[in-house]
């Protein structure tokens, strides 16, 4: 295929700020919960801090990080019926693939008053979003300005190879990859969908070369940006946050930086759906996501929080 259309949306500085709002809510990568039992209660495992909706519900939930993307493990689990996961935070994108193939439940929440608080552009039968992130252009501030201008034009400087040299990361997936590889050819934001394969491929071949790191997880941008293995990374706002917070000399540019979301899926057919369901509506509450704002660096889903 040519061309794709998944709409994550393309946006400039002040959109992407208006678009998360004051403060931060949600994961800096994809979360995971892992069905465990115990004599004393029922288990999962998130990366989100279990202890609140322990309290709420005697389900003890257990934090560990996730893959970007995880479509594939997700995909063996449900025809294996081998279930190492209950549910994940994933993209649009993701979901609509894993609908398409029937490996989602369908959540059935509607008429609870959390999901009623969530706007409709975040939700769908199978999904609801958790969390607003931007995709960015970071790089190191001891490198830049100190070996070349600063790569603050948008995503043209990251091709930008002769006048802003430095070692480069970009994300080895088509998602946002496409988008910001036609914005650097000069395609226009309103016309960026559907995407032209073809003419990205293009324009990603010329980078190629001088690409270092085609990266795979949010995690590897975090410590490659914070240890100087790379000079410049494509990543999530989030993760390059994290760099900083650990004391790496890493900053954002906001320049034609591209924002969507993440939300709470369930596997179908998996053994705990309907604690699935519990966290989902613990999660999106107003209260909560404004308290995850205070230690995280994406945007909440609920406008109350």
């Amino acid at each position: 295929m040519s061309k794709i259309t998944d709409k994550s949306l393309v946006t400039n500085r002040r959109r992407v700020l208006t678009a998360m709002g004051a403060g931060a809510a949600a994961l800096a990568f994809p979360t995971v919960l892992t069905p465990r039992k115990t004599r004393a209660a029922q288990r999962i495992v998130t990366r989100d801090p279990g202890g609140p909706f322990t309290k709420e519900t005697g389900i003890e939930a257990v934090g560990v990080p996730g893959q970007a993307e995880p479509t594939a493990q997700i995909k063996a689990m449900v025809e294996t019926k081998s279930y190492t996961w209950d549910m994940a935070d994933i993209t649009p994108a993701a979901t609509n693939l894993l609908v398409a193939g029937g490996y989602l439940e369908k959540l059935e929440m509607d008429k609870e008053p959390e999901v009623q608080e969530i706007p409709a552009q975040y939700k769908s039968p199978y999904m609801i979003g958790a969390e607003v992130y931007a995709t960015v252009l970071a790089y190191r501030t001891d490198v830049y300005p100190a070996k070349g201008p600063v790569p603050d034009g948008g995503w043209k400087d990251l091709w930008d190879v002769k006048r802003i040299p430095g070692r480069r990361g970009v994300r080895k997936s088509p998602q946002d990859t496409y988008e910001i590889a036609l914005l650097a050819d000069g395609v226009s934001k309103d016309k960026v969908y559907p995407c032209d394969a073809t003419r990205a491929l293009k324009k990603l071949d010329a980078l190629k070369p001088n690409v270092s790191i085609w990266w795979t997880s949010g995690a590897q941008t975090s410590q490659m940006l914070k240890t100087g293995e790379l000079d410049m990374c494509v990543t999530w706002n989030g993760r390059a946050q994290a760099a900083t917070d650990e004391g790496g000399p890493v900053a954002i540019s906001w320049n034609q930086a591209l924002w969507s979301y993440e939300g709470w899926a369930i596997l179908k057919g998996g053994p705990n759906v309907d604690a699935c369901r519990k966290f989902i509506k613990f999660a999106l509450n107003a209260q909560r996501q404004a308290a995850w704002t205070k230690d995280m660096t994406y945007g909440p889903t609920n406008p109350n929080a």
